[in-house]
Order: structure tokens, then C-alpha cells, then sequence
């Protein structure tokens, strides 16, 4: 990608993206030019099996950075997001056991409230993956920006907490 291109901020992760009349996400709050970022480092991701094990930390975190305007579909998928960012950045899951954390509590997705984006949504972006060189930086990248992405997060972390803890019990309450 050519620096001198035209760029804009991304309207979800503010990141300076390349103007893009391209398609977007349909309620993903992402730019077209974010957008298409995103999609270059899922192909990378997909064509190495060796980046498999951080693939379900860039879905989620590409999603928690990207936030969308209040409705149900994005109240649903920034809770499922950041519970999975919680479970595995602060409990240890494994991708897999995340995943089926994440269609467990979406039974209780009548809990899920919107959760009002921090005025930051983390120091790194897509646009900081894309750049990785290899699959040793790549990985250390997406793990950094999910990190970076989850404690943005941190003055929802006790109701993230609260909704991850419905995988578990079973709770309705």
C-alpha cells in the first residue's frame, strides 16, 4: 500500500485507513478501507495453518475495535467478543473452548446491554497486524492488540466478568 494514498480515519478503530469505497461490514461499525485490512490478515491467517491458534483473539478483537451503533446484533457481538477476549486473555482458554463459551452464553443474550465504546479502543489496530513480518511477529502482534483492545475495555470488565460467568453456571438470573 502506497503511503501517499488518500487515507481516512476508520469510523470504528480511528485507525488512518486507506479511502475505500469498497463493502463493508453490515453492522460492524469498521470503514471500507479497515475493512479491507481485515480482510488481507484473515487470508494470511487462513492460508498458514501456523496462525491458526491466534485467529479466534483477531476475529474478536477486530470486532470489540469496531463497535457499531447500538442495536441487537452489535450489543450481542461486542458482549460475545469480549467475553471471548476475557476467557482467553484472562482465564487461559484455548480458542476452541472460547468459540463454545461464546455460543454457550449467547442463551442469556437477553442480559447482553449496550456497553458505551471507550474513547480509545486500544493502542494497536489491524493496520499494526498487517504490517507483522513472518509468524513469530505476527502472532506477538495480535496477542499485543488484543491486550491492548481488552484493557481499553477495562471500565466494562465487571459486566463482561458478570456475562462470561453464564457459560459456567448456567445462570438466567
Amino acid at each position: 500500500m502506497s503511503t501517499a494514498e488518500p487515507r481516512i480515519p476508520c469510523a470504528g478503530c480511528g485507525a488512518a485507513v486507506p479511502r475505500s469505497d469498497g463493502p463493508t461490514h453490515r453492522y460492524l461499525g469498521a470503514s471500507a478501507g479497515c475493512w479491507a485490512v481485515f480482510g488481507e490478515v484473515l487470508a494470511r491467517e487462513y492460508s498458514n495453518s501456523a496462525l491458526f491458534p491466534v485467529h479466534r483473539l483477531t476475529v474478536d478483537t477486530y470486532a470489540v475495535q469496531h463497535p457499531g451503533v447500538p442495536s441487537r446484533q452489535t450489543i450481542q457481538s461486542v458482549a460475545v467478543h469480549l467475553i471471548s477476549l476475557y476467557l482467553t486473555l484472562e482465564c487461559g482458554y484455548r480458542p476452541e473452548a472460547a468459540t463454545e463459551a461464546m455460543r454457550s452464553v449467547l442463551r442469556h443474550k437477553d442480559q447482553f446491554a449496550w456497553l458505551t465504546p471507550p474513547a480509545s479502543l486500544g493502542r494497536l489496530t489491524i493496520l499494526d497486524v498487517r504490517e507483522a513480518q513472518g509468524v513469530a511477529e505476527h502472532i506477538a502482534l495480535v496477542r499485543q492488540w488484543a491486550r491492548s483492545a481488552w484493557e481499553a475495555w477495562a471500565p466494562h470488565h465487571g459486566t463482561v466478568r458478570s456475562w462470561a460467568a453464564l457459560t459456567r453456571s448456567g445462570r438466567t438470573d
